[in-house]
Order: C-alpha cells, then structure tokens, then sequence
C-alpha cells in the first residue's frame, strides 16, 4: 500500500492505495465520487475524464499515486452554491447529452478546451473533444453546447 494525499474538489484526501489502483477507481470506490465514469477502461471512450492540476486528463490511464500531490476537479466540483457551472448549464440548454453516461467526461473535457482556447471554432471544438466518444447524441448538440459555453465566457 502506498499513501496519496490529493486535493479533490477543492477538499484534501488521503489514503492508503494499491499502487495499481487507477485514479477512476480511487475517485468513484475510495472517496464516492460516482460523477465520473467507467466506460472503456482503456482511454478510448474519454467518459472518466477530469482535471489534474488543471490539465485535461482520462483518469483510467492514470495510476491514483501519480496523482499524489496533486488537485483533482471533477463533474461534482464545478457546480458551485447550487449554481451549475457554465460549461454543465450550456451543455443542459443545448439538449447535449442523452442517455448521460459520457456527459461528465464530455463537459471536463470541454472545460478544459475553453481554457486552452476560449474562443474556438467547430472544428476546434470537434478536434478538441475528438478523445470522447458518445453513442447516442450525433455530437451536433454538444459542438452547440460548447460553443453555447464559449459565448457565455465559460
């Protein structure tokens, strides 16, 4: 076992890991954060994504101690006082998700694009989040909703 000491959502978290544990599992078993999801576990799907030190990240393809130190954001920690955060109200608005399963992903990636570039065009926005796959939307409302976002200053 080795001991990891992250901040999640802004709060700090310690624990003893199996070196091999991947963060996905760390996130959703160790601390209950159920937000993000498992889907391909092979970082093809882009549904467990979140922000390590700010920086776009699958998580299954990262091991919980190289997150060691670091701050973790996740789909619960950007809504704040009750309000949804921008980029999770464009994404309602614009009708961008159906079954849900890949929105968490789909919306940390997408804060992340809009930090890189605020301003992107579609073909921006559609290579930007080429990593997340969606089975049921066709995509079109999600290139609405980032650029929803975008305009919104997200």
């Amino acid at each position: 076992m080795t001991n990891v000491a992250v901040i999640v959502n802004g709060e700090r978290h310690e624990a003893d890991v199996e070196p091999r544990q991947l963060l996905v599992y760390f996130l959703r078993e160790t601390l209950g954060l159920k937000g993000t999801s498992v889907g391909c576990d092979t970082s093809s799907c882009g549904s467990c994504t979140v922000l390590v030190d700010g920086e776009s990240v699958k998580s299954c393809t990262v091991l919980a101690v190289q997150a060691d130190g670091s701050e973790v954001t996740t789909i619960e920690g950007l809504a704040s006082d009750g309000a949804l955060h921008t980029v999770q109200q464009a994404f309602y608005e614009q009708h961008a998700l159906q079954c849900g399963y890949c929105t968490p992903g789909f919306v940390m990636a997408t804060v992340s694009l809009l930090e890189e570039n605020p301003s992107p065009s579609e073909e921006e926005i559609r290579r930007g989040l080429e990593g997340n796959l969606c089975r049921c939307t066709g995509y079109h409302n999600i290139v609405r909703a980032v650029e929803a976002a975008a305009r919104a200053g997200a």
